[in-house]
């Protein structure tokens, strides 16, 4: 039997009432209590960037798509560091409740605000400095330069409330509230299909409305987030004593982060290189053309993404509990109803690609190029859910070394390798099948680390 590493108890905070839940209710049952809040979040964040590119792509154009595919990438990649150090040290968070060492989740706690503030403002301001070398570095070309410039000087204002918002939601799903959670990430999808409404469609004010609208959208949801701690629904506080960095707390959630920001990175990173290489080996249409790929990646695997994102708090406990029956029962009902979801996603992209395409554009062009990349990129996604679940998996029990290979091994190892040196042979189809080849063997390679781990269970 396996043991965990010795935990130091202390004696548990008054009012603060361990969610037993993960380790009693059916664990079928506990997923979907889970991951349905999870997926209605991830869905509900995807829609900001979703809503802006269909508003855009409406009312502005293809070029204004391309301007939204060239900064978001940047945006999200600051906001990614309070994803990063919310993830690490939620996965610690987790492991303590189960473990009933409550105070250390509060000392967790305090060190990932003080955190995800600071370094998310460090970014902004960095990046407001070298504003022209960033959106360069990222594609911004050409006729893209003017409305990539608009768009982002007013969206990075709001990466620190993202940041934070990241941080804290991953922290109340620790806490066994995923419905708190689900409403941080609602509220500001909600907020941009009214502000860019107003703002595109009513106010005429282009590129700037849709980049307020975002912007205050990211503000909605930071509010919830403090509002929520503040309040008496939530067993963590933000108290002041706890507001310390510990060096062994802040080295664990580094470590842990560093899984998710190395994924984040990579897919900066893999945004440089893809869009650079759309420009040589396509033109500015093949930004606009990944632009609602890469959008739709982010919209339709949102039902895949929430079991996964719903599993690790659950794996995490029971983990950290030393309950390893209902850690494998969590991770194989994860992956079955993970898998279901994405055999479904790929028979609606497979099916109706074209409808979809319409919705964000009726350029000509766009639609002539857009459907076939689509079906190209999506080709692999019923294998999806062994990725995303096996890299959560190690993520959630505190394994780092295999957690960040699986989570850099389609990205880092496999697709940005393939985009660089497929279009040298076959042009800018070399570009859209180097999707589904790096998740098939990604998918090959999170298969083999999975076996090996789970035989430790039987």
């Amino acid at each position: 039997m396996l043991k965990s590493n010795p935990v130091e108890h202390t004696p548990r905070r008054k009012g603060l009432k361990v969610n037993t839940n993960f380790e009693t209710k059916p664990i079928g049952k506990l997923i979907v209590e889970q991951a349905v809040p999870a997926g209605i979040g991830i869905l509900a964040m995807s829609l900001n960037t979703v809503v802006d590119t269909i508003f855009v792509g409406n009312w502005i154009g293809a070029s204004g798509i391309a301007a939204i595919t060239v900064v978001m990438p940047i945006i999200f990649f600051v906001a990614s560091i309070g994803m990063a150090i919310g993830i690490g040290g939620s996965s610690m968070i987790s492991r303590a409740l189960g473990a009933k060492d409550i105070q250390k989740a509060f000392d967790i706690f305090g060190s990932q605000v003080i955190l995800s503030v600071g370094l998310s403002v460090i970014l902004t301001v960095l990046g407001l400095i070298f504003t022209n070398p960033v959106l360069g570095l990222f594609g911004a070309t050409g006729s893209i330069v003017a409305p990539s410039k608009i768009y982002y000087n007013i969206v990075i204002l709001g990466a620190p409330f993202l940041a934070f918002t990241m941080t804290g939601n991953t922290v109340i799903r620790a806490e066994g509230k995923p419905k708190f959670a689900m409403v941080a990430l609602l509220l500001p999808a909600f907020v941009n299909i009214i502000l860019d409404y107003l703002f595109i469609n009513l106010m005429g004010l282009g590129m700037e409305g849709a980049a307020y609208a975002t912007l205050l959208s990211f503000g909605s949801s930071f509010l919830f987030v403090v509002w929520f701690f503040s309040s008496n629904l939530s067993d963590l506080k933000i108290l002041r004593k706890c507001l310390r960095l510990k060096k062994h707390i802040v080295k664990e959630i580094a470590a842990l982060g560093s899984i998710t920001l190395a994924r984040q990175g990579v897919i900066s990173l893999l945004a440089i290189v893809l869009n650079n290489t759309l420009v040589s080996y396509g033109s500015e249409l093949s930004l606009a053309v990944y632009g609602i790929i890469s959008r739709m990646l982010m919209f339709s695997l949102f039902p895949v993404m929430g079991i996964a994102q719903g599993f690790m708090p659950i794996a995490g406990f029971n983990y950290g509990a030393n309950n390893f029956g209902r850690l494998k029962e969590s991770l194989k009902k994860s992956m079955l109803y993970a898998s279901g979801l994405g055999i479904l996603v790929f028979s609606i992209i497979m099916l109706f690609p074209i409808q979809i395409v319409r919705v964000f554009t009726d350029d000509a062009m766009v639609l002539k190029e857009t459907p076939d990349a689509l079906r190209m990129v999506f080709a692999i996604t019923p294998l999806i859910a062994i990725q995303l679940i096996g890299s959560s998996y190690f993520q959630a029990i505190g394994k780092v070394r295999p957690a960040l290979f699986l989570t850099l091994s389609k990205q880092g190892f496999f697709l940005i390798p393939l985009i660089l040196i497929l279009p040298q042979f076959i042009g800018i189809l070399g570009v859209w099948i180097s999707f589904p080849i790096a998740d098939l063997l990604a998918t090959i390679i999170t298969s083999v680390f999975l076996y090996k781990d789970v035989k430790r269970y039987l």
